[in-house]
């Protein structure tokens, strides 16, 4: 073939590729909720085809049309929730997220990932998209995505480039990931053609860089998604036919005059944010407190519905995902306090359970410690209330429940199987609500028309505990008024004031940070480096410096992370007027929180003690309690945070920016501290934080090795007790198997009675049934054991890796080493405690307790029990 015939037949490539692409495209929009997707599909295709507004989009649509003389296809699919990760999205949803691409087949030729521009994308945002794009195959989906901003008119006269350099790290990673391909569209400017041109004449071009191919889907992955809601549909189907004979059979035992009950009493319960307030204004068919605020003390409401009377009461929510061990104690009190608010007791409680999002086990353990804090009783009168049934879109709340696993297949079975949908965005729709209230009816004609009876000493505890929480609180607020009265005449208004903010992740750092300096100057999300801002405030020049929190596991930390955090003390020169301490208020502080916020505060003298205020973060939880309530209702280790800091502390309310006085009266406490200090400034020794920074990853190091030998020798011992069962099964399947029908043990098979085996053949026929159903069910264990033994062998392999650390990466720096040769001998014995540590022997006491075996030489006593080892702390 000549140079000619080559080049013609490369041109006619080229020439098929543009008609190829100019003959047809497939589009995809995806992104998160509210974005503009069917806004952006409906400009694309020139029509108003998909359904805007307020109207969601709970599954993916798909529509044609010719523009421009191509034929597209669009799919407009459903949006994902920027403030949930890919483990808090429903399985369902996930599933189909994948299906997306099977509605353009072959492929689509592009996705469209849509970004409004007027909100801030933040590093949670990145994660998120992420995290969906691996659901698509990360490896392949990047090479056809385009972003697409919407909301093109709140540039103004700034260019697209300018705002993406602005918006910092999270958005450039984006721009990189789709090879910097994206575009802007201004859905109101409809009548802008060329917005439209453009974008097509872009995707194009992606299309020829991609040799003409579109997105390939997996056809197997498909099959089995297939599979998968088909079986999902199937037990939906039986699980509906169920929840059906149910409530017929709980409508016979309701007479007429009870139909409808003429009076509920109700307690509503639930995580945050999943909709408890919403329920109880459908149901009460009000929009009373439909204001966003959060639900801080249990509130009781009366109304009428359906010619019921209803008392109905709204409780605070607690952490999704949390067990009640992590609420705090005033929001668990209101949750027991709830019940006597509805007197003589409440016919029934509705669980709230948010049906846009995932229920694991998490969630279940969250739901069970806090419902059983009432009573093991509660779920006999339970109602699971699911909210957000507009986003099932055309699918059954059945399949949710038999899509999203076992744990939440458990809570529906531990309420009897007694579940209900609502959609609270459409209040109006009434015929929900009856629905509700004929399984609420059901369920009290279920218990005897009995209600739920509160344990009275219970009530007692709670008054009493509050009397000496009010006893507490008073003496604590005296001691501090006092202690300001004192301060306050040495007090100067100081014209400069620097301060850092510590703390742990999402306690709010950043937020404070806002609203001290009175302006958006820190981004709200994880921070990972110190920023420092200056602002003049209230007549003062503030220097402020934001620090990355720590994570709450200490395991989390690393040397580099803490270096950091120390850094923001080190920013100012002349050191620091005040530590901010951060605490979150909707949170419980527990001892873990406790222990880690003091290996961060001892990597600093302990005078920093004397430079740090507490500073409570969501005021608004307190409602019209006061702080000092709160300190005194939750525990030992808050109450130790406090009276280390000598009582400093102060409570900030984020939601209320425009409340200057909350800061200026931060400011005021600040300056009385800064008399009280002499005027001193905290300024740490650098030298002396560098070898903290390595003793504390030295003690973690040590921590680490115990728990991975305990954690290995547990696995051996559960690894040997399932082999051991395993070889029981299997002795016991070849007896079986060996012996004849007439031998069979009695006590196996349960001794016939005399005279049966005149039956002759048909007896032996049920025997042999028997005995084959017996072995299949000793081989179906045998087979679940060997897969179990299988996956903890991989375990317990993976366990004994990396028993003890690699060093070299705590170590401190030669330099620092040589200038303090105490740090040596620190090291040097680091060194021998993980000599003896890998060379311990893990056996068994009297107790059949796990022990540690310590040889005489080791300084430790010869023997301990893993209890009393891990109550000591290493």
């Amino acid at each position: 073939m000549d140079k000619r015939q080559e080049k013609l037949k490369m041109d006619n490539s080229i020439e098929e590729v543009d008609n190829a692409a100019s003959s047809e495209l497939r589009l995809i929009l995806i992104g998160e909720r509210w974005a503009g997707k069917s806004s952006s599909a409906n400009t694309i295709l020139r029509k108003e085809r998909f359904e805007c507004g307020r109207t969601r989009t709970a599954q993916a649509e798909v529509r044609h049309e010719v523009v421009e003389g191509r034929k597209l296809t669009v799919v407009d699919a459903p949006g994902w929730s920027h403030s949930l990760s890919l483990s808090d999205i429903p399985e369902g949803d996930k599933q189909r997220f994948k299906l997306n691409t099977s509605k353009c087949p072959p492929g689509p030729n592009a996705f469209l990932l849509v970004i409004p521009i007027d909100t801030a994308f933040s590093v949670e945002q990145r994660i998120t998209i992420e995290q969906h794009m691996k659901l698509l195959g990360e490896q392949q989906v990047w090479k056809f995505t385009i972003v697409l901003f919407t909301y093109g008119d709140f540039l103004g006269e700034k260019m697209i480039e300018q705002h993406i350099e602005s918006e910092g790290q999270a958005l450039r990673w984006l721009m990189d990931k789709c090879g910097n391909r994206y575009h802007v569209f201004n859905n109101k400017d409809k009548g802008n053609s060329s917005q439209v041109t453009l974008l097509l004449e872009k995707i194009e071009e992606m299309v020829r860089h991609n040799g003409g191919n579109h997105y390939k889907t997996d056809e197997q992955i498909f099959k089995i998604i297939k599979a998968k809601q088909q079986e999902v549909s199937e037990k939906a189907k039986e699980r509906q036919r169920r929840a059906e004979e149910q409530r017929q059979h709980m409508m016979t035992l309701i007479s007429e005059e009870m139909n409808p009950i003429p009076e509920l009493r109700i307690i509503v319960l639930g995580s945050r944010r999943v909709g408890k307030t919403s329920v109880a204004n459908t149901i009460l068919g009000s929009k009373d407190r439909e204001d966003g605020r959060r639900t801080v003390q249990s509130v009781v409401r009366k109304g009428f519905a359906d010619k019921s009377a209803i008392t109905l009461v709204d409780t605070p929510g607690w952490w999704k995902g949390f067990p009640a061990f992590d609420t705090p104690e005033v929001i668990k009190e209101e949750i027991m306090y709830s019940m006597f608010l509805c007197r003589p007791g409440p016919h029934v409680f509705l669980l709230v359970i948010d049906a846009d999002a995932s229920f694991n086990a998490k969630h279940l353990n969250a739901a069970t410690t806090h419902m059983e804090l009432l009573n093991e009783e509660v779920w006999k009168h339970t109602v699971v209330v699911f909210t957000r049934g507009d986003w099932l879109g055309t699918h059954t709340i059945e399949e949710y429940i038999e899509g999203e696993g076992e744990a939440l297949k458990s809570l529906v079975e531990q309420c009897g199987n007694r579940y209900h949908v609502i959609n609270n965005k459409n209040p109006n729709d009434r015929k929900q609500v009856t629905e509700l209230l004929e399984k609420i009816t059901g369920t009290v004609a279920g218990n005897g028309w009995g209600h739920f009876l509160p344990d009275e000493q219970m009530l007692v505890a709670i008054e009493e505990r509050r009397r000496r929480v009010a006893e507490g609180a008073m003496l604590r607020q005296s001691s501090v008024e006092a202690k300001r009265r004192f301060l306050g005449g040495s007090r100067n208004k100081l014209q400069e004031l620097k301060i850092v903010m510590l703390g742990q992740k999402k306690s709010g750092k950043s937020a404070t940070g806002n609203t001290i300096l009175r302006k958006k100057v820190f981004a709200s999300c994880q921070t990972e480096q110190c920023n420092m801002e200056e602002r003049e405030v209230a007549g003062r020049m503030i220097t402020l410096i934001d620090t990355p929190g720590w994570w709450k596991e200490s395991s989390c930390c690393i040397k580099e992370m803490d270096r950091e955090i120390v850094q923001g003390l080190l920013m100012s020169q002349s050191g620091v007027h005040a530590v901010l301490l951060v605490v979150a208020l909707d949170q419980k502080f527990t001892e873990a929180q406790r222990i880690i916020l003091e290996e961060h505060m001892n990597l600093f003298e302990v005078s920093i003690w004397k430079h740090t205020i507490v500073l409570f973060t969501h005021g608004d939880k307190l409602a019209d309690r006061s702080i000092e309530e709160h300190i005194e209702r939750e525990n030992l280790h808050l109450n130790w945070l406090v009276d280390k800091c000598q009582n400093k502390y102060h409570t900030i309310n984020n939601m209320r920016e425009a409340d200057t006085s909350q800061v200026t009266e931060l400011f005021e406490k600040i300056e009385e501290m800064v008399a009280e200090n002499r005027g001193q400034l905290f300024c740490p020794n650098q030298s002396d934080i560098e070898l903290r920074i390595y003793e504390k990853l030295s003690r973690g190091q040590l921590k680490q090795v115990l728990k991975r030998q305990l954690l290995s020798e547990y696995r051996r011992r559960e690894l040997a007790l399932m082999t051991g069962f395993r070889d029981k099964l299997l002795e016991l399947e070849e007896d079986i198997s060996q012996s004849g029908v007439s031998s069979k043990p009695k006590s196996f098979f349960g001794e016939m009675a005399e005279g049966k085996a005149n039956f002759g053949g048909l007896q032996e026929t049920d025997e042999k049934k028997k005995e084959e159903t017996v072995c299949a069910k000793i081989s179906k264990e045998i087979e679940k054991l060997n897969e179990e033994i299988m996956k903890s062998t991989d375990l317990l392999w993976s366990s004994m890796d990396g028993l003890i650390p690699d060093l070299k990466d705590v170590c401190p720096t030669p330099s620092i080493a040589e200038s303090l040769p105490q740090r040596n001998e620190t090291i040097s014995n680091f060194h021998k405690v993980l000599g003896w540590l890998s060379n311990i022997h893990i056996g068994t006491n009297v107790d059949n307790q796990l022990t540690l075996n310590f040889n005489q030489s080791s300084g430790y006593r010869s023997m301990t029990t893993l209890g009393s080892l891990m109550n000591e702390q290493l």
